[in-house]
């Protein structure tokens, strides 16, 4: 956030003559309402900016945007008070969960808003992350609701897996077996 702050045109014009098709904000002062409202106005800038140079501009949650901040849900605060054609949202859909939020209710209440996201499990205490299909979360509902939520491209992640190749196998083999079939 801080580079989008002092440096946003720059990094816009590095990605649009890079040939990117999105340019993603992957963390954001959330921790208290000044902070947010400075965010949401640093997204809006840097959305209209990257409109202007061809580049969709998207916002990466954690859990933590989903914590109340003096009585208000960040990320609740990211969807309604930015542009929502200039600022699009790239979900990581276990930490959504984890925050205890429901992906499809999201893409209803905000449809066509997510076209990136962001796939990996979680254990039932949402505690440890998994790969695709070996843990809690459901995924066959959110893959329906794939074209309500605007998704264009997903990423299989874990963060710091013990076997990174297990992990990506595991993942691709789930999504094409089963979501993808």
């Amino acid at each position: 956030m801080m580079n989008l702050r002092d440096n946003m045109q720059q990094l816009v014009d590095e990605a649009a003559e890079g040939g990117l098709q999105y340019l993603v904000c992957a963390n954001a002062p959330t921790g208290t309402l000044a902070e947010i409202k400075e965010t949401v106005a640093t997204l809006n800038k840097t959305g209209e900016a990257a409109k202007k140079a061809g580049l969709q501009f998207c916002y990466h949650n954690h859990d933590m945007e989903f914590k109340a901040v003096e009585g208000k849900v960040p990320y609740h605060l990211l969807l309604t008070e930015t542009d929502a054609k200039n600022v699009k949202m790239e979900l990581d859909l276990a930490w959504a969960i984890k925050g205890g939020q429901n992906p499809v209710q999201m893409f209803k209440d905000h449809p066509g808003r997510f076209p990136l996201w962001h796939v990996k499990d979680l254990d039932a205490s949402h505690n440890t992350i998994l790969p695709a299909g070996s843990g809690s979360i459901d995924f066959k509902p959110i893959f329906a609701a794939a074209a309500t939520s605007g998704m264009q491209h997903f990423f299989v992640e874990h963060d710091m897996p013990n076997d990174a190749m297990a992990s990506i196998k595991s993942s691709y083999e789930y999504i094409t077996k089963t979501l993808k079939a």
